[in-house]
């Protein structure tokens, strides 16, 4: 196979050419972001993913890997092995910087001080410690980056909150501005001790800024929802979903993150409205944070490879019948109907008896009929019930739909 490099790979996702037209200029900005840190959390439930995957003791996973949290979470179910794929060099090295991580540390505490609390000069003397020497030299020379040959390692950014890094993180920080710019604090909604005082606080404090003629004209413009991962293809699926109003959108998904799961239980809420995991892991946490899994993820890390590659590309060249277990997240929204194709008849032809398929959608519907090949698609059960209930279980919020399909 012939070397791809990582901006062929970005712009071919992305989908545009080499003309100055508004929409490839658009796309090009969105692809040369989307090589830098993105989601320093991965924004799917990882429970809600685990349930729907069935996942058993000889399931071979192959998923996106985004920022890792899901991937690492994967391994509380015990499957035989996880591939986890990306496009994003900087999501390549934070996977496996957690992942030694999880097989290096000597405790939870180190563990949870890295990657929970994620503020305190202690976690580079760890890195420096434990770390820094069992990763491959390409991860070690990212995270030991000095911008100019000067200043602090790129690892630094574990001493300053880094969940307040990277597009989510900022784009998370530029909302609390706006909105403390017209006297809202989204931290409030952490006050909250009932669902019903959720819904009041939304009701009351963030529903009013969607009035707002600023952020109304701002969520109207593609490049508003970089920050949030979004690229344009993907906002006009979203917007579509509000028939062109995409503050209505916005509007409908905050409003779930708010009010649809109480705060104790949804750690996605913590991050929109706190920046951060509660204080001292005295609140909720994704899978692979909780102490009581720690030993189970450092037993079990080795189980998994992180590749720098499409999900075609690496299933290409894989056996026929090989892998039972496909988490797309969110990446079909960029994909043209002749990358859906490929993408599709790549999985089948290596999906073995029973292999289930899941993905989410900016939209409400599945994207896939009418735009994958019937002779493709017929060969899966599309499991509506199934999916309905995961989307309302899914405390992220923020996608309009989730979907298994399994092989028939």
């Amino acid at each position: 196979m012939s070397e791809i490099t990582v901006s062929a790979r970005l712009r071919n996702a992305v989908g545009y050419g080499r003309s100055l037209a508004p929409a490839n200029l658009l796309n090009a900005v969105f692809a040369s972001l989307f090589k830098g840190l993105v989601y320093p959390q991965i924004w799917e439930d990882p429970e809600v993913d685990m349930e729907a995957l069935a996942i058993t003791a000889d399931s071979h996973v192959v998923a996106i890997a985004s920022g890792g949290c899901n991937i690492l979470s994967y391994l509380t179910a015990n499957p035989a092995r996880v591939t986890a794929l990306d496009l994003n060099p900087t999501h390549i090295a934070l996977n496996k910087l957690k992942l030694a991580a999880a097989a290096r540390l000597p405790s939870w505490n180190e563990f949870y001080r890295l990657f929970g609390v994620a503020n305190e000069q202690a976690n580079i003397a760890a890195y420096d410690r434990w770390l820094s020497a069992q990763l491959d030299e390409k991860t070690r020379a990212y995270w030991e980056h000095r911008r100019f040959g000067l200043g602090e390692r790129r690892i630094g950014i574990f001493a300053h909150n880094f969940y307040r890094h990277g597009l989510l993180g900022r784009c998370i920080g530029f909302g609390h501005f706006v909105a403390r710019a017209y006297g809202v604090n989204p931290r409030d909604l952490l006050r909250a001790r009932s669902l019903e005082e959720q819904k009041n606080y939304f009701a009351t404090a963030l529903a009013p800024l969607f009035d707002r003629r600023l952020i109304r004209w701002a969520l109207a413009r593609q490049f508003s929802l970089f920050g949030l991962g979004i690229p344009p293809a993907q906002y006009e699926a979203l917007a579509g979903a509000g028939n062109g109003n995409m503050a209505a959108v916005v509007y409908e998904r905050l409003e779930r993150l708010s009010c649809g799961f109480r705060i104790e239980d949804n750690y996605f809420a913590w991050q929109a409205f706190g920046r951060g995991y509660a204080q001292d892991a005295q609140g909720p946490l994704p899978p692979y944070l909780r102490r009581d899994n720690f030993e189970t993820i450092k037993t079990r890390a080795d189980r998994v490879e992180v590749l720098n590659r499409s999900f075609t590309e690496y299933l290409e060249a894989q056996q026929d019948r090989s892998r039972d277990r496909y988490i797309l997240l969110d990446a079909q929204d960029w994909m043209n109907d002749a990358q859906l194709n490929a993408l599709w008849k790549e999985i089948t032809r290596t999906a073995k008896p029973g292999a289930r398929v899941i993905f989410r959608t900016a939209a409400k519907p599945s994207l896939l009929p009418g735009r994958v090949a019937p002779e493709i698609l017929d060969q899966w059960d599309y499991r509506e019930a199934e999916s309905l209930a995961f989307t309302s279980r899914d405390r992220s919020a923020i996608y309009g739909g989730f979907h298994l399909y399994v092989l028939k």
